[in-house]
């Protein structure tokens, strides 16, 4: 997407969010959306937590098996200091990061960045997630993808955590999680 001057002639930068369960697709989409980008020869930085190695340390990787380069960091604020002299920020699986990834998205979309931030909207028990419902509120774009629920072919919006574990993160995939529609997850 090419970033418009605004009638002064600086760009301007905005904020993408693009949320949902597990397996509906959200890491698929951001790096599709950066794969665009690097087609248009824009420069960009793309970043994860450092506490998310269940596919790859340093690689974003989606389910399907789609990969592409990424900085793992321990916190936001690193993400600021580490995209100078770009067009494009990605910020994958955000709800991880501490509350302040927040105002780093602001300030990067005030120096005229498009930043595009995919993560889970909802915990397990269907509970807003970190960061993610303030991430929401001060997107300029918003994109809500669906899984199908594994209980009864429905969309589902919860990532339902099959096994009793203690703690809202918990990295996981299928052995851990499933996700299910908003009746199918209700705990007997």
């Amino acid at each position: 997407m090419f970033i418009e001057p605004n009638f002064r002639g600086e760009r301007r930068g905005w904020i993408e969010v693009i949320c949902g369960s597990m397996f509906s697709g959200k890491t698929e989409e951001l790096i599709r959306r950066l794969k665009r980008v690097k087609i248009a020869n824009l420069k960009a930085e793309i970043f994860k937590p450092a506490i998310d190695v269940r596919y790859d340390e340093i690689k974003i990787v989606s389910h399907d098996e789609n990969k592409i380069h990424s900085t793992p960091v321990d916190n936001s604020q690193t993400i600021l200091l580490m995209a100078q002299d770009v067009d494009v920020v990605g910020i994958d699986e955000a709800q991880f990061f501490d509350e302040q990834v927040v105002s780093v998205c602001e300030q990067l979309a005030l120096k005229g960045i498009r930043v595009i931030v995919a993560g889970l909207d909802m915990d397990y028990q269907g509970n807003p997630f970190g960061p993610m419902p303030k991430l929401l509120a001060i997107a300029d774009y918003i994109t809500k993808l669906h899984a199908i629920c594994m209980q009864c072919g429905n969309i589902a919006n919860i990532s339902y955590r099959k096994i009793a574990l203690d703690g809202q993160v918990v990295l996981g995939e299928k052995d851990i999680y499933e996700p299910r529609c908003r009746h199918c997850a209700q705990l007997p």
